[in-house]
């Protein structure tokens, strides 16, 4: 019982999240499930099979916690699975530390939205940068880089995705280390925008990533409730930024420049492999990574 304006147009061969709820007249939501022993269930009955966790919560490998406020509860990694492929019509197979939800609108409505959890454990970044940064021209750069990268997709059959600017500029707390930031794409063959809000923290070892899958026409909300993620979320003690021993832990190769524009893949050598992930109408990729592939490229070859 696929609702077809949730359906893939294009599928991604790296692990992608895509959003939900681009603009919409009616917020009707799509049905979840696709299993024939689901197909007679409401979108509120598959909702109720999803165990919604709330108060203090220890995320999987006890890395960190989030000490859930009274207006959103938490979903484990398996629901988060089932939600974003069986509610939201993604491809099997994301690997997350489990989803944020809001309680106040559920997440198959058409304003629906959730934060991804995950982690990257590329090492211990630094934030030596922190005060040099000029993020107009950093945009600049990403933007300059994108339609290299845009003609290397379109060749292999995927829409190219622009980065039209920052829908929230990065903002990063020193004191706490953790930013936040958020980007205005589209799609070659979408009619509308959409939203790529990024929260980071900043831990001993990597990066707690909450990516919020959202549409434009949430952002106010999500920027709103970003202060409150920000709070709850935290590393458990010994995993903590100021728990780093540059005596025995791994330095990460890039600083806070590169972790906006998307550092996490520069020692991948996925850039040949990324695709977009569209669906129409509906929903649409987080995963920064294919915006600013160019920028590392060249970057890269310059050291």
């Amino acid at each position: 019982m696929k609702h077809p304006l949730r359906q893939l147009l294009a599928v991604v061969a790296l692990c992608t999240i895509t959003l939900p709820a681009l603009a919409a007249s009616t917020p009707a939501p799509a049905p979840a499930p696709t299993a024939s022993t689901q197909a007679h269930q409401s979108p509120e009955q598959w909702l109720a099979t999803l165990k919604q966790q709330h108060g203090n919560i220890t995320l999987p490998s006890g890395i960190a916690t989030l000490q859930l406020n009274d207006d959103f509860y938490y979903l484990s990694p398996a629901d988060t699975e089932r939600l974003l492929t069986e509610g939201w019509g993604n491809p099997p197979g994301h690997k997350t530390l489990g989803m944020i939800i809001p309680k106040s609108v559920s997440p198959l409505a058409a304003n629906g939205w959730g934060v991804i959890v995950s982690y990257k454990n590329d090492g211990h970044i630094s934030d030596d940068d922190a005060a040099k940064i000029d993020y107009t021209d950093l945009l600049k750069q990403m933007q300059a880089d994108d339609e290299e990268d845009n003609k290397e997709r379109r060749k292999q059959g995927y829409a190219g995705l622009s980065l039209l600017g920052w829908a929230e500029p990065p903002s990063y707390d020193q004191g706490s280390h953790k930013m936040y930031w958020a980007r205005e794409l589209k799609a070659d063959d979408a009619q509308q925008t959409t939203l790529n809000y990024s929260i980071r923290v900043l831990g001993r070892e990597g990066v707690l990533e909450l990516n919020a899958v959202a549409a434009m026409a949430d952002l106010q909300t999500i920027k709103q409730e970003t202060p409150k993620i920000l709070a709850f979320t935290n590393f458990t003690e010994g995993n903590r930024y100021a728990d780093y021993d540059s005596k025995t832990d791994k330095l990460a190769p890039y600083g806070l420049a590169a972790l906006v524009a998307g550092g996490i893949a520069a020692k991948a050598g996925l850039f040949a492999k990324i695709g977009v992930a569209l669906l129409a109408l509906k929903k649409f990729i987080v995963l920064g990574l294919v915006v600013i592939a160019g920028f590392f490229r060249k970057l890269f070859k310059r050291q």
